[in-house]
C-alpha cells in the first residue's frame, strides 16, 4: 500500500517538510483548486456550529486551535483562527498547552484534526479547565476508530502513526506535525475513558458522533493526494454517501467529541 500512497501523492507535497514554514502555503494552493475538499471542510464547520449551539451555554470567545488552511472562520467569522505556527490568513499563534487567554474567558474551543498532534494531552485538558467557564466546552474532530479508519490512517501518512494499543497518551512527536498518533482520541476517550473522567472530573463527554462525509473526503485526496472523483459528479457521490449512512460506524473516517465543563 505504501507504493500506492506514493503514486497518488500530490506532486506539490512530494518533497514537502510537514514541519516547515511552507506547508500552509502549499496546502492553501491545493485547497484552492479542490471544490470537493472545500465542501468537506464546510460540512465540518457546520457540524461544529450545530454542536456548539446544541450543547454549550456559556458566553465568551470562540477559538479554533490548529486552524490550518481551512479555518472555521471561513464559515463563521466570529471564530478566532489560531495555530501553533504563523499563517498568512490566521489571527494569531496559540499553543494549545499554554493558551494566552484569561481564565473562564472562552465559550468554545474547536479542534479540527489537531488534538492528536498535542504532545501532552494532560496539559491541554488542564488549560481547558482554566479557560472555559461552566457551560463552555471543547469540540474535537479527529480520526475515528472504525475498521475502515484504522486501515486507512495507518497507510496514508508516513509522518504519523495510528496505534490503538500505544500505552501512553503522550507520543514522541518530532515537530508540530511529525510523530503524532492518529488514534489518540480513541485511546483517551474510548479505551481510557474512566481514567480521563477521574483525572478531569469537570470535563464531561456529552456527545460523540461519526462524520458521514468519508467518501468525498477520501476521493477528494485531502490536502496531500490527487483527487479521484470529478467535481461535477459531487451530487452523485453525495447521494451514494447518504445511502451508506447506516454503515458509518464501520466505514467512517472521522468522529466528533464534545466536552463540556461542569461545576
Amino acid at each position: 500500500m505504501n507504493w500506492l500512497a506514493d503514486y497518488l501523492r500530490d506532486s506539490s507535497v512530494k518533497d514537502l517538510n510537514v514541519d516547515g514554514g511552507d506547508r500552509l502555503v502549499i496546502h492553501s494552493q491545493i485547497l484552492a483548486r479542490k471544490p470537493m475538499l472545500q465542501a468537506v471542510f464546510n460540512s465540518f464547520h457546520h457540524t461544529f456550529e450545530r454542536l456548539d449551539r446544541r450543547f454549550l451555554t456559556a458566553s465568551g470567545l470562540r477559538v479554533e486551535l490548529g486552524a490550518g488552511v481551512a479555518p472555521i472562520r471561513d464559515s463563521y467569522p466570529d471564530v478566532l483562527a489560531t495555530d501553533i505556527v504563523e499563517g498568512p490568513h490566521l489571527d494569531r499563534v496559540v499553543n494549545a498547552e499554554e493558551m494566552d487567554f484569561p481564565d473562564h474567558s472562552v465559550r468554545t474551543i474547536f479542534g479540527q484534526n489537531c488534538f492528536h498532534h498535542f504532545p501532552h494531552p494532560d496539559r491541554f485538558f488542564n488549560e481547558l479547565v482554566r479557560v472555559l467557564p461552566v457551560g463552555g466546552g471543547c469540540i474535537l474532530l479527529e480520526p475515528y476508530y472504525s475498521p475502515a479508519a484504522a486501515f486507512t490512517f495507518k497507510r496514508l501518512f508516513s509522518t504519523e502513526g495510528y496505534d490503538k494499543e500505544y500505552p501512553s497518551w503522550e507520543t514522541p512527536v518530532a515537530g508540530p506535525m511529525n510523530g503524532a498518533n492518529q488514534a489518540l482520541s480513541y485511546i483517551v476517550f474510548k479505551r481510557d475513558r474512566k481514567m480521563f473522567e477521574q483525572k478531569f472530573p469537570k470535563l464531561h463527554i456529552v456527545h460523540e458522533e461519526v462524520c458521514n462525509n468519508y467518501l468525498p473526503y477520501l476521493l477528494s485526496g485531502g490536502l496531500n493526494f490527487r483527487q479521484l472523483w470529478p467535481d461535477r459528479a459531487l451530487p452523485l457521490l453525495t447521494g451514494i454517501q447518504g445511502a451508506l449512512k447506516p454503515f458509518s460506524r464501520v466505514l467512517g473516517l472521522h468522529h466528533v467529541i464534545v466536552l463540556r465543563k461542569e461545576a
